[in-house]
């Protein structure tokens, strides 16, 4: 009998993104959620039994709808007939390709003696004769295409005093005496506002009054008059606020005391987008009246769906919960109110990180326009503040889900800073985390429970772990690289992993493939994988003269006190012979403004000491006969 089915989808064509679902069987039914709209997909399924699953069954493709328009109809007005009411409205103009052509509209209407009716018309007029003049009439109007409707219009309340005023008795329109008297009272009423306005003209200009001696006697004096009118008429705007966006009661209460008034910041360039959003720059105006710099993270504007806008607050309110070096901080939310009655924009706001995400600065330090040295002991103090920060996580019941170097950010400092918590769960009872649903991971970096079985922990964060370790040795190469996501499951369990970096050392390694346990109760903690780290470093530090890394802004470079600018060897100097350079690790840089000189061993402390870079023959001697005497110890998590 079969018990389970698991149903994987991928963008078609070329998608790299698996998504995975185990559901019970019978009955044979899965919901996918998440998918974005107007998209070409494939799925396949395999079901299981007590003696294992099956194979999968062949792709089979499959498209997703577009999106139901974002805007309503605009300028709804009506006008009286002999044969009864004509609405009209604005087109709607489709705000992307993904709404398609619209089309078409339906009118909406209800009156006050409890009769309604709804109207389906191919164009922007439409003629309303089935209705009672005696009574009140509130209309409204939405646009529609394939995917299903738009929103309502403001509705239009139709008076029955206006429809009487224009469809008087015959009596009544041939009667002169009314037009008369309405003729008077409109000169009356007109007299009466002339007035007014004159009052307060001469109130508002009443200085002007003290020039008139000037004037009299010929001196220059100053005319002004003041505004006519002024603008009152505010845009249909939505109110910003936390009840505008459909989000739920207890996500509210989160943020309800981090919410960041919208003024109280200026957007500056793009920092980088995304699939479903972009990061900007920001300056956010303190207390004090000082400026800050930081990012503001914001979803696309055509993303409109409750559940969308949830799961990115979601992660604010998950960051709000951090206080630790090595985590990324939540400075607060904020949203950026839309005119035509859209939803606010939310925004999240971070600190501003410096160098970008760790996985470009990796890939800078190869592949990029200057490729510049990271020696070892930079690596591994990467590794150390991921695993202090993935320590404090754990320790305070959060899974990550995510963890990899393009989501660890990299400040100012050269410190690391685990980020990007759009996957993160807390568990409040026992020590997993079970997929419920549909959504992308990162299919390399997933342990083999969590691809065979959605189920999630702090181990499978520990896997994630390994591979962000090898990310980092390899600076920034992709993990099994020629090997399709829907292959990897099937790769992992026939038991092989990645493979030894090139000058990785075996401690280092055999601490990865311990990550990469079948059994997660194997798998070492974050506690033990940080004292590990700290102790290899330690020791790598001890062999090349125990200096911390040294990093100088070449780009900021400033005349010395003595009046001379920093003098500085280039790349192929640094690394190579040059006596005075010898403890220089490497000139290089990365995509950004800034370049800096990379000292492993830090500055010689006599002139003529040569540097020992880690993985050269006599370090790797010295290695070895500190691990003979056990004063350096093999990994044992």
């Amino acid at each position: 009998m079969l018990q389970s089915c698991t149903v994987q989808v991928t963008q078609a064509p070329g998608g790299w993104e698996v998504l995975a679902v185990v559901v019970p069987v019978p009955p044979f039914t899965c919901l996918l959620r998440d998918l974005a709209p107007a998209t070409n997909y494939s799925l396949r399924v395999r079901c299981a039994n007590a003696l294992g699953p099956s194979p999968y069954a062949d792709w089979v493709p499959f498209r997703t709808k577009g999106l139901a328009p974002a805007s309503a109809p605009q300028n709804l007005h009506a006008i009286y007939t002999d044969s009864g009411l004509i609405l009209e409205w604005e087109e709607v103009i489709p705000e992307g390709p993904l709404e398609g052509p619209l089309g078409p509209y339906k009118l909406s209407w209800v009156q006050d003696n409890g009769t309604q009716g709804e109207l389906i018309v191919e164009g922007t007029q439409a003629n309303l004769t089935v209705w009672d003049p005696q009574k009140d009439l509130t209309v409204r109007v939405c646009v529609s295409n394939a995917a299903g409707y738009g929103p309502w219009s403001q509705p239009l309340v139709v008076s029955s005093h206006d429809h009487a005023g224009q469809q008087g008795s015959p009596h009544s329109r041939t009667s002169w005496v009314p037009a008369v008297l309405g003729v008077l009272t409109a000169l009356v009423t007109a007299a009466a506002l002339a007035l007014i306005l004159l009052r307060k003209r001469r109130k508002e200009t009443r200085f002007g009054q003290a020039f008139d001696s000037v004037m009299a006697r010929g001196e220059p004096a100053v005319h002004f008059r003041a505004a006519r009118s002024f603008n009152r008429e505010r845009p249909e705007r939505i109110e910003a606020t936390l009840d505008s966006l459909g989000i739920s009661d207890e996500l509210k209460d989160k943020l309800e005391d981090v919410l960041i008034p919208e003024q109280q910041f200026t957007l500056g360039r793009m920092l980088g987008k995304g699939e479903f959003g972009s990061v900007r720059e920001a300056q956010l105006k303190q207390e004090d009246g000082s400026f800050m710099k930081v990012a503001v993270k914001m979803l696309k504007a055509d993303i409109i769906a409750s559940s969308d806008i949830e799961e990115f607050l979601r992660e604010a309110a998950c960051m709000k919960e951090f206080d630790h070096p090595h985590v990324a901080k939540l400075i607060g939310v904020s949203l950026r109110s839309r005119a035509k009655g859209r939803l606010p924009i939310p925004m999240v706001i971070l600190p501003f990180m410096k160098h970008g995400d760790l996985h470009a600065f990796l890939l800078a330090s190869r592949i990029g326009e200057n490729p510049f040295n990271l020696p070892l002991q930079t690596l591994i103090r990467f590794m150390v503040d991921i695993a202090c920060g993935m320590e404090y996580l754990s320790s305070r019941n959060f899974i990550h889900r995510d963890l990899a170097a393009r989501n660890c950010m990299l400040a100012e400092d050269m410190t690391v800073c685990v980020a990007d918590f759009g996957l993160s769960r807390k568990i409040y009872s026992g020590d997993y985390y079970r997929q419920g649903c549909a959504s992308k991971l990162p299919v390399k970096w997933l342990a083999l429970e969590s691809l065979a079985d959605n189920l999630y922990t702090v181990h499978s964060d520990v896997w994630a772990f390994g591979v962000t370790m090898w990310e980092i040795m390899t600076r920034g190469q992709t993990p099994y690289a020629g090997i399709e996501n829907a292959e990897i499951y099937n790769y992992l369990i026939g038991g092989n992993r990645l493979k030894q970096p090139l000058d990785c050392m075996e401690d280092l390694y055999e601490l990865m493939y311990q990550c990469w346990s079948t059994d997660p109760k194997q798998r070492p903690s974050f506690t033990c994988l940080r004292m590990e780290l700290e102790n290899i470093l330690g020791h790598l530090s001890v062999l090349s003269t125990s200096r911390d890394p040294l990093y100088i802004n070449l780009e900021r470079a400033e005349e010395s006190a003595e009046g001379s600018r920093l003098e500085l060897p280039s790349g192929d100097q640094a690394s190579g012979g040059v006596e005075d350079s010898s403890s220089m690790g490497a000139v290089g840089g990365i995509p950004s403004d800034y370049r800096y000189i990379l000292s492993p061993g830090g500055l010689a402390e006599r002139p003529g000491q040569e540097e020992q870079q880690p993985g050269s023959p006599l370090n790797e001697a010295q290695r070895l006969l500190l691990l003979q005497q056990g004063l350096l110890p093999h990994s044992s998590c």
